[in-house]
């Protein structure tokens, strides 16, 4: 079963079993400086190993007060004005390291490749709606095992598109064989870049690049001005879209996400979207 979003005072946060933590996902700074303590309290009660969360810059002191330190940096994460962090605390020390974690130095000193082109023929690709919900879910459960949120579910995808995640798709002579999706915080002006999937027979033809840019754009155009994502460390091709596509790597979350059968480590990546080319 995946992991349970609630509210405590007035901020957002995922937790269960599933990824053995609590995740503070939107921070609501009235809610300080009692937060970071509340958090850790959620996990004793509940055994979990792990508090990992997303928050500003003039948060950080609050947290270091209770013992988090900062896995990972996002700079104008916030209206492109203010950083964001993410910041986490152990429960259990075998859990805070993980040697294989390391982010690949070809990533790092490499530079943008070049974007994508047209699609091949026969393809197409646009935002997704409810009526794709379906379709899209059947593609997320056929790509993974598990996932930290029930991606698989259409009931879950079609109240997401209701908020303010949008998904876009892309087609193959009418079937969906591609997907992605944008996850906005409008009051933040950033917007997280995550569920890629890509059916197996059409692999290698650049698809993620090409959702990915598409996302950008409109992204941009509802005034976004930071994008960013966390992707799995271990896996090279993902990382190398986002490092390929000018993001910047920002930090590793060690063992933070339950994702395809097992708890991984995920690099952090970020850009501005400020003056994207339409």
């Amino acid at each position: 079963m995946p992991d349970q979003v609630a509210v405590i005072g007035n901020s957002t946060v995922q937790h269960g079993p599933a990824n053995n933590r609590v995740y503070l996902m939107h921070l609501s700074v009235g809610d300080m400086p009692g937060m970071p303590g509340r958090l850790l309290e959620l996990a004793g009660r509940q055994g979990y190993t792990k508090v990992i969360a997303r928050v500003p810059a003039q948060a950080l002191d609050g947290f270091f007060r209770e013992g988090y330190h900062v896995e990972a940096a996002l700079p104008g994460l916030y209206r492109g004005r203010e950083d964001g962090f993410f910041v986490a605390r152990f429960l259990d020390e075998q859990r805070a390291t993980d040697p294989a974690a390391a982010v690949d130095r070809r990533l790092l000193l490499d530079g943008p490749s070049e974007r994508c082109g047209s699609l091949p023929d026969g393809f197409s690709i646009g935002e997704a709606g409810p009526g794709d919900a379906a379709a899209i879910a059947h593609l997320y459960a056929e790509t993974f095992a598990t996932y930290p949120f029930p991606i698989g579910d259409p009931d879950y995808l079609g109240k997401a598109m209701a908020g303010d995640v949008r998904f876009f798709v892309v087609r193959r002579n009418g079937t969906i064989v591609a997907a992605s999706s944008a996850e906005m915080d409008r009051a933040g002006e950033n917007v997280e870049m995550t569920d890629f999937a890509v059916r197996r027979d059409c692999r290698g033809l650049r698809l993620s690049a090409a959702l990915l840019r598409t996302m950008e754009g409109a992204m941009s155009e509802r005034g976004m001005k930071t994008a960013y994502t966390i992707c799995r460390a271990g896996w090279y091709p993902v990382n190398r879209l986002f490092a390929g596509a000018g993001y910047r790597y920002g930090g590793t979350l060690i063992r933070n996400t339950q994702i395809c059968g097992r708890c991984e480590s995920m690099h952090v990546w970020h850009r501005p979207l400020c003056g994207f080319p339409k």
